[in-house]
């Protein structure tokens, strides 16, 4: 008998060693190398294929000659989760979707498939008993007569159920509990997550079956597992958030069937979670009384305009060296802007600590927000306060000139539905501005200093 083929891999990020090494020199990890079999000792029985429906094998043919059939989309009642995947739940598609620990992965995913009455459902779950689920689905007070559970790890297994019950939609929590037959090493491992995956994708593509996967997180924030795995699967979904906080954001990552740069908002409430239509009136706090260090600038999330506000704190260090902090805000940003406002405004921030704050507990990264932190920082420094009507998107150059920034037509559009009364902009946006608003005014600018001395000129 032929001996079975092993490897070391990492089982921090999946790298592979012919021998065993103490560091590992992809990600630097100690003693994370574990020995494991990667040639299966007989092929992976492809159980669905039982109903004597084998495919023929596959030959080249011209691109010119490959016919293209526009499948219809799955869509569920959650618009945020609609937007995310690009309209829908395609079919075939292999969806991996991570997130920390009581995030609400699994309550996201069981929403979807209650939300889905007329679509067969099987929910595989290696985590949690079928009373657990239960408990979940009475508590989102909602039922369906075509969600199926299935309490098992084993590929095999459910393989053999899959071809008896036949469902339009699989979820998997998580893929991390699966095990194959074919493989001898334990699951969570890597030769183990990769097999399973494999043969899933193989069963989606084959079948036309849409399935999500459940994945665990490292202590880093990137998905357990080997690197094949975001590889294998067509779409990766990262569930954010505080869990101390009632707002989750659901990213994409990695999207065959759509834009990577959307987003989904929710919030968590004791009955689940509720899709968040308009994100602008969250991440806009409501207050009563007017204060200095606040300013509201635009960003672009995908093809969604939202309006964040930027809270600043300004105050005298009381120690040598200032503090420069930031949450939710690009620190090494920030430090460039204070040395914009520096050596183009002449304000003394070198002695100064500097605390910055998005609100909403979202992280953002567009540039367009350049301007509403400049504003921010200035207003705290002065103690003076900018009109709560007013907002900002603009790019600040180091010059401290104000560059352009992209789709300020959706930007303006979404600050005007919101009922501000007054835009600034750079002048360079004007050459392609085609929004013709109604009830907000478009203040344009060249420099930084323009907006600053304009803005409490006025006052």
């Amino acid at each position: 008998m032929a001996k079975a083929k092993t490897s070391f891999f990492c089982q921090s990020c999946g790298h592979s060693a012919p021998k065993w090494l103490g560091k590992c020199p992809s990600c630097g990890e100690w003693n994370t190398f574990v020995e494991e079999l990667v040639e299966a000792t007989n092929h992976p029985a492809e159980v669905w294929k039982t109903k004597g429906s084998s495919k023929s094998a596959a030959k080249p043919k011209l691109l010119n000659e490959v016919s293209f059939e526009n499948l219809p989309k799955l869509t569920c009642s959650d618009p945020e989760f609609n937007r995310v995947l690009g309209g829908g739940i395609v079919p075939g598609s292999l969806v991996l979707i991570g997130g920390e620990p009581g995030i609400g992965k699994s309550t996201l995913l069981l929403q979807v498939a209650l939300s889905l009455t007329q679509t067969r459902v099987l929910y595989v779950t290696g985590e949690e008993s079928e009373q657990q689920i239960k408990l979940r689905a009475d508590r989102l007070a909602a039922k369906s007569d075509s969600l199926y559970i299935l309490t098992e790890t084993n590929t095999q297994s459910i393989f053999r159920h899959l071809v008896d019950l036949e469902p339009e939609l699989i979820i998997v929590d998580s893929i991390q509990t699966l095990f194959s037959d074919q493989i001898e090493s334990g699951p969570g491992s890597v030769s183990q997550i990769r097999e399973c995956a494999l043969e899933l994708m193989r069963f989606a593509k084959e079948s036309g079956t849409p399935i999500f996967l459940v994945g665990h997180i490292t202590k880093e924030g990137s998905i357990a597992g080997p690197k094949v795995l975001e590889h294998l699967v067509d779409t990766v979904l990262q569930f954010e958030g505080d869990r101390h906080m009632i707002y989750r954001i659901l990213r994409t990552t990695k999207n065959r069937f759509g834009s990577t740069s959307e987003l989904g908002i929710y919030e968590m409430l004791g009955s689940g979670l509720r899709p968040v239509t308009n994100p602008s009136e969250i991440l806009l706090s409501q207050r009563d009384e007017p204060s200095s260090g606040i300013a509201i600038g635009t960003l672009m999330e995908g093809n969604r305009p939202l309006l964040v506000e930027i809270q600043s704190l300004v105050s005298a260090s009381s120690y040598g060296n200032a503090q420069r902090t930031a949450n939710g805000y690009d620190g090494k940003r920030l430090s460039m802007l204070i040395a914009v406002l520096e050596k183009r405004g002449g304000y003394k921030l070198a002695t100064q600590d500097v605390f910055l704050n998005i609100t909403g507990g979202i992280r953002v990264d567009d540039p367009a927000l350049d301007l509403a932190t400049c504003m921010s920082l200035v207003s705290s420094y002065e103690d003076k306060i900018i009109d709560s009507s007013i907002c900002f998107a603009a790019e600040v150059g180091l010059g401290g000139e104000l560059r352009s920034v992209t789709r300020i037509d959706q930007r303006i559009a979404e600050a005007e539905k919101l009922g501000f009364k007054e835009i600034w902009i750079s002048k360079y946006n004007l050459k392609g501005l085609n929004y013709k608003p109604n009830k907000i005014k478009v203040q344009s600018a060249a420099t930084l200093l323009d907006v600053i001395l304009h803005i409490w000129r006025q006052k």
